[in-house]
């Protein structure tokens, strides 16, 4: 304990303690570098973060070496501050090329903007998900149909990125897909990774459309090595799927101009049991929405 004492009393007491301070202050240098310390650690995350951060840190370590070398006349002050100047301008070098790199054709970019980048997902996640489909966009052209009703097999996962799609079943008109949409959400989240499927829908373009597609083994295996990313594709599904159940309810009505809900399905069965429940012409509608009812109960029993 007594070696302990004797160094921290020689830390603390040896130099000389200051008796006169000095009046005039520093150049205008010094504090200039003390600005950009304070305004550059107040940058915040993601590669413009880190941009803004070395870029006003590596100003404020090259000022502090001017003051260095001008008015303290001091060495080893003036290789400290210009080693960490060097260091954040390499940094800054290092992430602007990583910016630079990160870079997507005009429908991934318009893609990233309007779904993932309000869910704060970061440009280099979102590389990955695009590498996942080979950074491709397919083109369907006007009435061509991307799946057929008992024929197509679910392999793939995709999204809409341009046009609109038209989904029948039996002949009878559903719902319209538009941009940023999934195109085949309740079948994939229907199967097991191990399950095999086909479409019980028909998907028709009804203009010309642009989409991306993830093949299910790879899009599964970027999920095993990516929590996050399989957590986020969960969300999107679940949304995408919610979105289409909706969009069918608004086209299913109950006698006496009620409309039926989904979400309360036994109450009109009870407060009008007199009325049908689904105008002729749009049983094929109802039949259809349990379907993908279906497929939300199946997500369930997985979990």
């Amino acid at each position: 304990m007594g070696d302990n004492e004797s160094f921290w009393e020689s830390l603390i007491y040896a130099h000389p303690t200051c008796v006169a301070w000095k009046q005039e202050a520093e150049g205008s240098i010094y504090h200039l570098a003390s600005i950009l310390f304070v305004v550059g650690f107040m940058g915040g995350s993601g590669f413009f973060g880190l941009m803004y951060v070395f870029s006003l840190l590596g100003l404020g370590f090259l000022c502090s070496s001017v003051w260095a070398w001008l008015d303290v006349c001091a060495a080893d002050i003036f290789s400290w501050n210009f080693v960490l100047f060097v260091i954040c301008f390499i940094q800054f070098i290092y992430v602007t090329y990583q910016v630079r790199s990160v870079s997507f054709e005009k429908e991934f970019q318009e893609l990233y903007s309007s779904l993932f980048q309000p869910l704060g997902i970061s440009l280099t996640v979102f590389r990955k998900i695009v590498l996942c489909c080979d950074a491709e966009v397919v083109t369907l052209e006007k009435e061509h149909c991307y799946a057929m009703q008992g024929k197509t097999p679910i392999d793939k996962l995709s999204m809409l990125v341009s046009g609109r799609i038209r989904v029948t079943v039996d002949g009878e008109f559903l719902h319209y897909i538009f941009p940023f949409q999934f195109l085949d959400s309740p079948e994939w989240d229907s199967l097991r990774p191990t399950e095999e499927g086909i479409f019980q829908v028909t998907l028709t373009a009804e203009t010309d459309c642009r989409y991306v597609a993830w093949r299910r083994k790879k899009l599964y295996l970027l999920f095993a090595k990516h929590r996050f990313i399989s957590r986020l594709f969960s969300i999107l599904i679940g949304n995408d799927i919610a979105d289409k159940l909706y969009a069918l309810n608004d086209r299913v009505h109950v006698g006496k101009g009620l409309r039926y809900d989904i979400r309360l399905p036994n109450f009109y069965q009870v407060a009008v049991p007199g009325t049908p429940k689904v105008q002729p012409a749009e049983q094929l509608v109802s039949n259809s929405r349990q379907k993908f009812t279906n497929f939300g109960n199946c997500d369930s029993s997985k979990k």
